[in-house]
């Protein structure tokens, strides 16, 4: 009888049947897991099983490919320290939602496992304060490159410069100068400071663009070739940090990505 112990973050859990629940957790070892919890849907495990905790999970079933059935013991209950704080919530929510929807079932991932631990570390500390979500849009270009799309932020995709990096191509995901935007510069994505960009925007726009920029590429580079649109919990994550972060002036990601096809030098955007 095949079992396990191991430590996970959890992502998801929904009612099964009138007592249980089914739970989607993301392992050290094992990748990605699902199990079903007896007793689930009590006031017990109500405050254990929310998105975004970490624990300790004992799985166990008669045969290897069977759902199993899983025990949880919470290590840090992350979801309640940020309660209080909807924007904090919201990217617990969106990191959960994204590793759902990103990762293969039961297939080893521990370097997306230590990478999410760490994000979620971020997002829970007040020390923080709202630099997190630069740590969060890190993590998002990581889970780009895990994806098979990796941005290519460091060197123009036109001149070859490695400074005066100011935009980035909505097609290609690959960095852009001045020079080499020239005239096509509207149609470009702006380049955070915060990812190397020659940046004259306050931090609080820097952290926008970016996350407007990797979920740009999130929506049509991973979510979309599945004929799928950004989870819910990302959608909600970018209206509370536009709401937090007072982003009037901001180019809008639409404006900057909806018209690539008038052509520009070597087909940048």
């Amino acid at each position: 009888m095949p079992e396990w112990t191991d430590t996970a973050v959890i992502l998801s859990a929904r009612p099964h049947g009138e007592s249980a629940i089914i739970a989607n957790v993301l392992t050290a070892e094992h990748g990605r897991q699902a199990g079903l919890i007896r007793g689930g849907q009590s006031s017990k495990f109500r405050g254990l099983i929310q998105p975004g905790n970490l624990v300790e999970v004992h799985w166990r079933a008669r045969l290897e490919e069977h759902l199993g059935t899983m025990q949880l013991d919470v290590i840090t209950p992350h979801a309640s320290t940020v309660l209080d704080n909807a924007l904090r919530l919201a990217g617990l929510a969106s990191v959960c939602a994204i590793m759902e929807a990103c990762l293969p079932e039961r297939e080893p991932a521990r370097p997306v496992f230590d990478a999410t631990d760490a994000i979620l570390q971020m997002i829970t500390s007040e020390e923080m304060g709202d630099s997190w979500i630069g740590g969060y849009v890190r993590w998002e270009i990581g889970m780009l490159g895990i994806a098979g799309y990796a941005l290519g932020l460091d060197k123009c995709g036109v001149t070859g410069a490695t400074e005066d990096l100011v935009y980035v191509s909505p097609r290609t995901g690959v960095a852009v100068t001045a020079a080499g935007a020239g005239v096509h510069a509207p149609r470009l994505l702006p380049l955070p400071g915060f990812l190397g960009g020659n940046s004259k925007k306050t931090l609080e726009e820097d952290l926008l663009d970016g996350m407007e920029l990797t979920g740009h590429f999130l929506e049509k580079q991973v979510f979309g070739l599945h004929h799928q649109p950004l989870p819910p919990a990302r959608e909600r994550l970018l209206t509370l940090a536009r709401k937090r972060l007072h982003p009037e002036d901001n180019m809008s990601i639409s404006d900057a990505a909806s018209d690539t096809a008038g052509g520009s030098p070597q087909d940048i955007s």
